[in-house]
């Protein structure tokens, strides 16, 4: 076992010994954040960058009904997808499951629960040659109902119940672009069609430019009377339904293939990124008005069945701007007539660069998408793998987005999800010599950085507890409780392995303390970012949160290196008295203007201006 430094014993110290206020704060997030008496009415008045979300897979986070771990299909895994020892198959978690951890998510400090998919999935389909189940619910058959092996309507809306009856919101993840993988292409029994573009196989011609003419007059961007002339889907493949799936899709006009691009798989370049079938994933005809009109039918109807707060929408990026543009105003007028004021839309641009995100915002109009470029960047400065000048320079873009720095304030922030892999596996993966102490401090640094600059932050399932995993597409998808998987068995903890769902956890203790003062402190929720220090080289970090028309500020100082640090770092010359949030803060300014500030290694401090002495 390698030796500890000292300075890493010092840091798994202070981790661990955490104040008696931070071991309340469930306690004091429950009172912080859910109003009189809990009402429904107080937590819709809540804007978007209030929240912290908790973005979970119902098939991994708890399974409360064993009842349902096959879903009322035959007990073959092959038929049922239920096999708990293969990371690619269903593992039993459901909504029940949910409903049964509410308090260890609002101890945690959670306001939001996001779900990844709960709509039924085709259970088990091949993929690059394999079986693989639907458990991660991006597989779906009917739009309309939960998937069985989650639950019933009822337990959906149990839970929806649930969590508001505690001032909790419910976000649904939800997906347009594209279904399960039912249509076929007679050109291709192996399911391996390649993209065929639009210039070789137009729409009005069969099978290629000398093919015979279909769908005269045919424009492919036009209205109603446009879309009528579209008869025949024969355009660049032969597409039909296999025997027994003719009705599987549930809106009924989902099983036409004439809504559907059935132009073979994308390349994720060029037209095929919004033409072509995600991963051999059936691609919706989304210029067409029918498409439009019935995705706005399937998901108006959850906001008025269940009362959802928030949308997650899938595959965002690979939809034409037009759809969008139609799609986003008619479910926040549909919210709206519900009661929700607030209800919150984001998009997943899976781009890394801020311009590209900044895109969807101006051109789709997606009132908010998910934050690729801060979760980049920020495991970046936090691994110590760049300086903190790249946050500020990532920060500067801000004004690229509709709305500018105001609108950012409502970007759901993240640090790893399931498609990519955990925090804490990029944290090992770039320190893999590392005691478990300097791990503990990256990865809380990490959090630390999502937590109290712009944007909605974000926690991903798991986190809290230490996993780590792989990373990589499905390489974090541990189950929350002691499964069958050998490899999630196996995988190292980031603050040693504890028992599943444990508060104790250091990590789930220092993101909780986290959460209570992000909760207390509105400018840390919604005021306007200035970045006051950016270092060069891995050290320095100094952000203040200021609410428009009010004095003070709420300094935020990050220590991104592995030395101790001290600083003068620039604030409002109108700061002049401040009081400790968290760590040594100065009880006065050392100069106007300047505050003389000394923060650990790998760690953080928080100070609120009091404003000018009296």
């Amino acid at each position: 076992m390698p030796r500890t430094p000292r300075r890493w014993n010092a840091l798994l110290g202070a981790v661990s010994g955490l104040s008696l206020l931070a071991a309340g704060a469930a306690a004091a997030q429950t009172a912080a954040q859910t109003p009189a008496a809990s009402t429904v009415e107080a937590m819709r008045q809540r804007p978007p960058q209030d929240e912290i979300i908790y973005f979970l897979l119902p098939d991994r986070f708890a399974n409360g009904d064993t009842g349902n771990d096959h879903g009322g299909y035959a007990p073959d895994r092959l038929v049922s997808g239920f096999d708990p020892s293969s990371p690619e198959f269903y593992h039993g978690g459901d909504l029940a499951g949910v409903i049964q951890k509410l308090d260890y998510l609002q101890g945690l400090g959670a306001t939001a629960i996001w779900l990844a998919p709960v709509f039924k999935n085709k259970p088990v389909q091949p993929t690059v040659g394999r079986p693989m189940a639907g458990f991660h619910g991006y597989w779906i058959t009917d739009f309309t109902r939960p998937d069985p092996h989650f639950g019933e309507p009822e337990t959906m809306k149990a839970l929806v119940e649930a969590a508001h009856a505690r001032g909790m919101k419910v976000y649904l993840d939800i997906v347009t672009n594209h279904t399960a993988d039912v249509i076929q292409y007679r050109e291709c029994p192996a399911n391996d069609c390649g993209y065929r573009s639009v210039a070789d196989y137009p729409w009005t011609r069969r099978g290629g430019v000398g093919g015979a003419a279909v769908n005269d007059g045919f424009r492919g961007d036009g209205d109603a009377s446009d879309f009528a002339k579209l008869t025949d889907p024969t355009w660049a493949y032969t597409p039909y339904v296999p025997a027994g799936e003719e009705t599987v899709k549930v809106p009924a006009w989902l099983n036409d293939p004439l809504l559907y691009h059935n132009r073979g798989d994308s390349t994720f370049r060029g037209e095929s990124s919004t033409h072509g079938d995600f991963a051999g994933l059936d691609d919706l005809f989304t210029e067409n008005p029918r498409v439009v009109q019935g995705m706005i039918e399937i998901f108006g109807d959850w906001i008025d069945d269940y009362g959802i707060d928030g949308f997650r929408i899938d595959t965002a990026k690979h939809v034409n701007p037009e759809f969008w543009q139609a799609f986003v105003p008619a479910m926040m007028e549909r919210a709206r007539a519900r009661g929700i004021p607030n209800f919150h839309i984001f998009g997943e641009v899976y781009d890394h660069d801020p311009a590209a995100l900044a895109r969807h915002t101006r051109v789709d109009r997606l009132p908010a998408v998910l934050d690729f470029a801060f979760q980049s960047v920020a495991t970046d400065v936090a691994n110590g793998a760049k300086a903190p000048d790249a946050l500020a320079k990532m920060f500067a873009a801000d004004v690229l987005y509709e709305g500018g720095a105001e609108a950012a304030l409502q970007l759901p922030t993240f640090l790893g999800n399931h498609d990519m892999g955990r925090i804490g596996g990029f944290v090992l993966k770039a320190h893999p010599q590392a005691p478990d102490a300097e791990l503990l401090a990256r990865t809380t640094l990490a959090h630390a950085l999502m937590m109290f600059s712009r944007g909605v932050p974000t926690l991903y399932y798991g986190d809290e507890q230490g996993f780590a995993g792989g990373g990589g597409y499905g390489g974090g998808r541990q189950d929350m409780w002691d499964g069958q998987v050998e490899t999630y068995r196996t995988e190292q903890r980031i603050g040693g392995l504890r028992d599943p769902y444990d508060r104790e956890a250091l990590l789930y203790r220092a993101i909780s303390e986290m959460a209570r003062l992000r909760a207390a402190d509105p400018a840390l929720r919604r005021g306007a970012q200035t970045v006051r220090a950016a270092a060069e080289a891995p050290g320095l970090f100094a952000i203040s949160r200021a609410l428009p028309g009010q004095a003070g500020e709420t300094l935020v100082v990050f220590n991104t290196g592995t030395e101790p640090l001290s600083a003068n770092v620039v604030v409002d010359p109108s700061s002049t008295r401040w009081t400790a949030s968290r760590g040594s803060c100065p009880a006065v300014s050392a100069a106007p203007g300047v505050v003389r500030v000394t923060v650990p290694p790998l760690d953080y401090m928080i100070c609120v201006s009091e404003g000018p002495a009296q």
